[in-house]
């Protein structure tokens, strides 16, 4: 007889394993296998469960794609164009160039979908300018770089979004849709958080961009900026589907850097491709990891006990939302959000669907979460993120980040007790649900 039982083993393994540094991946495929063991079970089904997965999810190909399209855009000074597009219309404000920070995260979330492509691929030219000359600190540039990128996959295209889709099987396209006001108005809440700080603090106003060049540097940046219409207009137009939307915002990204700013080497393009494969590679193995998993978890009937044992509380849809909220923020502060994503929110789908909760909503109010989560302490992979490209300690940053944390808290809130906020432009463009 067996002292512990085969799902605590597989966690007991799992965790093991990831203390022991294997990526989490990894880590679910090994713990998942010790269940198969100890089950009886043929091991591979842990092959059988992952190669399935991955082969029967076109729309998995999108995350890569984004990825690429997103260190295409990166290369070169297509990234200062679109910040002195920006610095034109609203740098001009005190606290001007942290109206600017969130400004070109919202205009970089409709091309990436990915948070940490767009820290890491504006945030050190936008803390630079910042930071130059002593106008702002380190930390507040670093804070609000972390607090806006929390937006890129709010506001589509999403990976995030796209990984939800494949667990709970929503469409993409309205769930993009869904993100769109929520992503404005945690921006708007930024915003308002930078000016209020602008004023306590006294930052400077910058000198403001002469109308008459207003003109040149929109031309200039007028390329970047049709990025999110090409793609979006894509799919919402019936042309492509998420995923070819994908394939044609990478190539319409290779050509404008490589044929109308003239600034794109083989060299960089090797560049590209060798990160965007990484960094898919990197996805791909948790989605592997997790795809296993998840036949471990199906396997011991979970969703269903959890669904069963909720159901004695008699929850409402919003009691339930504000239960998920405060699970998904405790585990963001201590997990990556893709696993998340991957191991835990599936448990809570049947759920969900259960009480009748929309699952757009549903899906947009766990994304904010586990964006939110990027920037919470002590694990917000942002916050090591941008500590390294603001050159700043990490108690400073999370001082600074921590108004901008709020906002957005308040930010999900709303998202959460009006689901009219996620839901009124996808009815608006003929959701049903």
């Amino acid at each position: 007889m067996s002292f512990i039982d085969p799902f605590n083993a597989c966690l007991l393994a799992m965790t093991a394993l990831a203390i022991l540094g294997l990526p989490i991946g990894y880590s679910m495929i090994g713990g998942s296998i010790v269940y198969l063991l100890m089950q009886g079970q043929d091991v591979s089904i842990a092959a059988e469960q992952l190669l399935q997965g991955l082969r029967g999810s076109f729309v998995l190909l999108a995350i890569p794609l984004f990825i690429l399209s997103a260190e295409l855009m990166n290369i070169g000074s297509l990234s200062g164009r679109l910040l002195d597009f920006c610095n034109a219309f609203v740098g001009r404000f005190r606290g001007g160039l942290g109206h600017v920070n969130v400004v070109q995260s919202v205009i970089f979330a409709g091309m990436s979908g990915s948070a940490i492509a767009d820290a890491a691929g504006v945030g050190r030219l936008i803390i630079g300018m910042m930071t130059r000359d002593g106008r702002y600190s380190p930390s507040y540039a670093g804070a609000i770089t972390a607090a806006s990128a929390v937006i890129g996959p709010i506001i589509p295209p999403s990976i995030p979004m796209v990984l939800f889709s494949l667990v709970s099987d929503t469409s993409i396209g309205y769930l993009f849709l869904g993100g769109a006001v929520p992503g404005l108005l945690m921006a708007a809440m930024l915003m308002a958080i930078n000016s209020v700080m602008a004023r306590r603090r006294g930052f400077p106003v910058e000198e403001p961009v002469p109308v008459r060049r207003l003109p040149l540097i929109t031309f200039r940046a007028i390329p970047a900026l049709m990025m999110p219409v090409i793609l979006l207009g894509g799919i919402y137009g019936g042309v492509t589907t998420p995923t070819e939307a994908a394939a044609v915002a990478a190539l319409y990204a290779f050509l404008i850097s490589a044929l109308f700013y003239r600034e794109l080497s083989v060299r960089d393009v090797y560049r590209a491709v060798l990160s965007s494969a990484r960094s898919s590679a990197s996805i791909g193995l948790m989605i592997g990891g997790s795809l296993v998993f998840n036949y471990v978890v199906t396997s011991e009937n979970i969703p269903a006990t959890l669904s069963a044992s909720i159901a004695g509380y008699e929850l409402s849809p919003i009691g339930f939302l504000l239960l998920v909220n405060v699970v998904l923020l405790v585990l963001g502060c201590l997990l990556e959000g893709i696993t998340i994503l991957l191991v835990i929110v599936p448990i809570f789908v049947p759920t969900a669907q259960a009480l009748g909760i929309d699952m757009v909503h549903f899906g947009v109010v766990v994304v904010v979460n586990l964006m939110i989560g990027l920037i919470t302490p002590p694990y917000g992979l942002l916050l090591f993120v941008v500590a390294n490209l603001a050159r700043v300690g990490l108690l400073p940053l999370i001082r600074d980040v921590l108004p901008f944390l709020l906002a957005l808290l308040a930010a999900l809130a709303f998202v959460t007790l009006v689901p009219d906020s996620v839901l009124w432009l996808p009815r608006l463009l003929g959701y049903n649900g």
